[in-house]
């Protein structure tokens, strides 16, 4: 195809750009028009797609027969396939008369199924089927129908991927990858970038009537050195809104830094400290649960002693002839409240990374533990064995005769 037809497709169909991968999209998609092999468009989301499937039916025998995109990320899985292949009365709930689909109304033209990836397996079947034989069979019917359409589809994700994870029929990506067409990203078309901001500001400018915006030298720079992500739609977007908000129409790069996101979704990593400080916090946390759950357990076998002693007080018979005093040596934290001094933070050339060394653990009898828990009762409530009780849990009866039984 001579450069000047790609010039005048650029013209019909608003496609800003002079670059190489670019022309070549352009110029598969114009070779393989007149036939009616299947066409698989590939790119990241933002990279403009949907001007590529008009392209090849425009220019294909097809060109008078109806055009659909549907967007197959959009529809609800339970009703994808009456959407693409139609249904007949009664046939699910809602479903109050017959239906034709986008295969059924189609017919002799053209359907773009954008998204493509986002399909349920089963309408996959069902898709594979119509590509292969166009056969197809409506939702609830038994009946085999004929449907002669060009499919051309679209997709921002990795298929090779979604394949191997069993989320995409091998044969139907293979089917459908007969011409492959790929866009290319917008931080691959540097050159690109200001003829298309160019052409956002101009549609932006008429269309609000008010005065166009232009970039300084140093701002098309840091235009061009910007990652963008979100690719063609995310300049116009950023376009859009420095031509409404700012006063000045000169905009320099310190005017357009403030509109260029710092932080994007897939474009930068989460700050290391953050995740350390994230990490250091869980690491505490699991801790501290660790030492609740020794201290309900101590609760639940003092509990338990006091059950029994009741019991046998009521009998007339002294605890201490049948349970002995409680040596059960459990290992426990030393001290609760300083978990934080435990943990060694080591930095190593380049890198800001957290260590947690194993926290100290000392061999304490249940007793014991329990003697330094009412000590530290007693002395944060001033003595006030009430308040101190109701901080432990327990009663004020039991309370007294820990004290005393431990000399405090």
């Amino acid at each position: 195809m001579a450069k000047q037809s790609i010039q005048q497709i650029k013209q019909r169909f608003e496609i800003i750009g002079t670059s190489p991968e670019l022309d070549r999209a352009i110029d598969i998609a114009l070779q393989v028009a007149p036939t009616d092999l299947s066409v698989l468009i590939t790119g990241e989301s933002g990279v403009g797609k949907e001007n590529f499937p008009q392209i090849v039916h425009q220019f294909s025998k097809r060109k008078h027969g109806p055009y659909f995109a549907i967007n197959c990320g959009s529809i609800p899985e339970g009703t994808i396939d009456s959407e693409l292949f139609g249904h007949e009365k009664g046939s699910f709930t809602g479903a109050t008369g017959t239906r034709k689909g986008y295969f059924e109304v189609a017919d002799g033209g053209t359907l773009f199924l954008d998204e493509v990836g986002e399909l349920p397996l089963s309408t996959q079947a069902r898709l594979l089927r119509v590509l292969e034989s166009g056969e197809f069979i409506k939702v609830g019917s038994s009946k085999v129908e004929k449907s002669d359409v060009r499919v051309v589809a679209a997709t921002n994700l990795d298929l090779v991927n979604a394949v191997e994870k069993g989320k995409f029929r091998e044969d139907l990506y293979f089917r459908l990858n007969t011409v492959p067409i790929r866009i290319p990203p917008l931080r691959n078309r540097r050159d690109d970038i200001p003829l298309l901001f160019r052409k956002f500001a101009a549609d932006c400018a008429e269309k609000y009537m008010m005065p166009q915006i232009n970039l300084s030298e140093d701002a098309i720079e840091l235009l061009k050195s910007y990652r963008w992500p979100g690719n063609v739609r995310q300049l116009k977007n950023i376009t859009e809104q420095i031509s409404i908000i700012e006063k000045e129409r000169i905009i320099t790069s310190e005017i357009l830094q403030n509109y260029l996101p710092d932080h994007e979704v897939g474009m930068l990593p989460v700050s290391l400290s953050k995740i350390h400080e994230s990490e250091h916090k869980s690491f505490a946390n699991e801790r501290e649960i660790l030492y609740q759950v020794l201290f309900d357990m101590k609760k639940d076998i003092s509990d338990l002693k006091q059950v029994v002693n009741s019991i046998l007080e009521d009998s007339g018979t002294h605890s201490s002839t049948i349970i002995p005093s409680d040596h059960t040596r459990v290992a426990v934290p030393v001290k609760y409240e300083h978990f934080t001094d435990n943990f060694a933070i080591s930095k190593t050339e380049g890198h800001d990374i957290q260590e947690a060394t194993e926290y100290e653990e000392s061999s304490l009898s249940i007793s014991e533990v329990e003697k330094d828990m009412i000590a530290k009762a007693l002395e944060r409530h001033n003595g006030k064995r009430k308040l101190a009780a109701k901080d432990l849990g327990i009663s004020e009866r039991t309370l007294y005769r820990k004290i005393k039984e431990y000399d405090l």
